[in-house]
């Protein structure tokens, strides 16, 4: 035992110092960094005070350099604690590029990790020699703490507007040369894109109802249009259903079979044809899946970058933003949904592109038509969106009571294989620049697919 107790944690200051010398190398070696790490992975002070700094310049969108560094070292009075302006400089020495950087913060992580099982088996040590303590407590606490080691801005400018002019001129030049109907990402609904002129550019948009109303149903909507009949490059986060779910709702979507039916297995062979030309048309989709449970802001704003960087996504959906953990999850609920609601509006206008974030109603507005107030958490959704939609109809249960006999019938009968449709409307509620109204959608539950309700009636 002391022997160990002798031992200097696990560390590897090579890689930490290569982390951050690619990292002010190449502002892609930050993204990529930042999904494995945090401040209190690192071993050294001095490398800790450095890559806080870095992840300060990032939330503000300013790039990472030996300058910005210092300055940022400076400023927070951290320098002479991150080893001096000589140490900063000379981190770029460590690495010639920044091409294996993932590699670098993967052993960074790995020796964090190690410390991290240290720490946890020698309070476990301490505690079993505790008599007072309940040995159950002990073992459910080690559990927790085990579970936990495994789950694992913008610089502002004024212009002026003479500077602004020139570039509005252009811009409105270009949108009358295109000729296009739509400014923004169509979103495949034509009365919704009406009222909108498409998802623009910097947007924040909140699609909000009660659990089984069909949000993920009708960002996949959405989504499957926008990457395959449009073929513009969509990134689709999901905290709630895996990958897996994800593809089996848009092959059933596309190919127009039953979705009870594939997860089930029960489907002739005569549909894998169908199977087969869905598939075909979602390879060639530059569509993009991040199945990442108890994500945190962190690393979605990181993933985000990345995709915008490297993929050109032109849109992200994000199912949904309830579920995004923050890094201080001490703080309470309301305030933890206001930093998730900020950091997307800013992520939205730092990128360029529309964020659609799919949100809970509160209970309250079961069964009744849901407003700005319907909002669960915090009012600051409200405040932050340029857009605000909810997704309204009548529960089947609700039919049931009207129609009685009926509707039991109707509901037999779709039991058999009869597809169910319901009317559902799309409530736009708030648009910071163009007008409000709502849209009749027809809910096709077999294909857990919307479309438009004129469209459906031809």
């Amino acid at each position: 035992m002391a022997a160990l107790k002798d031992k200097i944690p696990p560390h590897d200051d090579t890689a930490e110092q290569a982390t951050l010398g690619a990292s002010l190398l190449d502002a892609e070696a930050i993204a990529i960094a930042i999904q494995y790490l945090r401040p209190d992975d690192f071993y050294s002070n001095a490398n800790k005070a450095v890559y806080e700094a870095i992840l300060g310049l990032f939330n503000k969108g300013v790039k990472a350099d030996i300058l910005t560094i210092t300055g940022e070292l400076k400023q927070n009075g951290k320098l002479e604690e991150a080893g001096g302006a000589a140490y900063v400089a000379s981190l770029t020495n460590v690495v010639p590029t920044s091409a294996n950087a993932e590699y670098y913060a993967q052993t960074v992580q790995n020796y964090s990790l190690r410390r991290a099982m240290q720490r946890v088996s020698n309070e476990n040590i301490a505690q079993s020699f505790d008599e007072s303590l309940d040995p159950r407590a002990i073992l459910e606490e080690i559990q927790q703490k085990l579970f936990d080691l495994s789950d694992n801005r913008q610089a502002f400018k004024a212009k002026s507007v003479r500077e602004l002019i020139p570039n509005v001129i252009a811009a409105l030049e270009r949108i009358q040369a295109a000729k296009k109907e739509f400014t923004g990402v169509p979103s495949g609904f034509d009365e919704l894109d009406k009222l909108t002129s498409g998802f623009q550019p910097s947007e924040f948009i909140i699609i909000g109802a009660r659990p089984s109303m069909g949000k993920t149903a009708l960002a996949l909507s959405m989504a499957s249009h926008i990457s395959i009949q449009k073929h513009i490059p969509t990134a689709f986060f999901s905290l709630e259903m895996s990958d897996m779910s994800l593809m089996l709702r848009l092959i059933s979507s596309e190919a127009k079979i039953n979705s009870n039916k594939l997860r089930t297995g029960y489907f002739p062979n005569s549909d894998f044809m169908k199977i087969q030309e869905a598939a075909g048309r979602l390879y060639d989709a530059p569509l993009y899946l991040v199945d990442m449970p108890n994500m945190k802001l962190l690393d979605l704003r990181a993933h985000a970058r990345r995709l915008r960087a490297q993929q050109k996504v032109a849109i992200i959906f994000v199912d949904y933003l309830g579920l995004i953990n923050v890094e201080n999850s001490r703080i309470p609920r309301f305030e933890q949904i206001a930093e998730v609601s900020r950091s997307l509006k800013s992520l939205a206008r730092e990128l360029n592109i529309p964020i659609v974030a799919l949100s809970q109603l509160t209970r309250a507005a079961e069964g009744e038509k849901p407003n700005l107030s319907s909002l669960r958490d915090s009012g600051s959704i409200e405040q932050d969106a340029d857009v605000v939609m909810f997704l309204h109809r009548e529960r089947e249960y609700e039919k049931k009571g009207q129609d009685g006999v009926n509707n039991a019938a109707n509901s037999g009968a779709n039991s058999a294989g009869e597809k169910k449709e319901g009317t559902t409307s799309l409530i736009l509620a708030k648009q910071r620049n163009g007008p409000v109204g709502t849209v009749q959608l027809t809910f096709l539950s077999d294909y857990t697919k919307f479309t438009e309700l004129a469209k459906e009636r031809a």
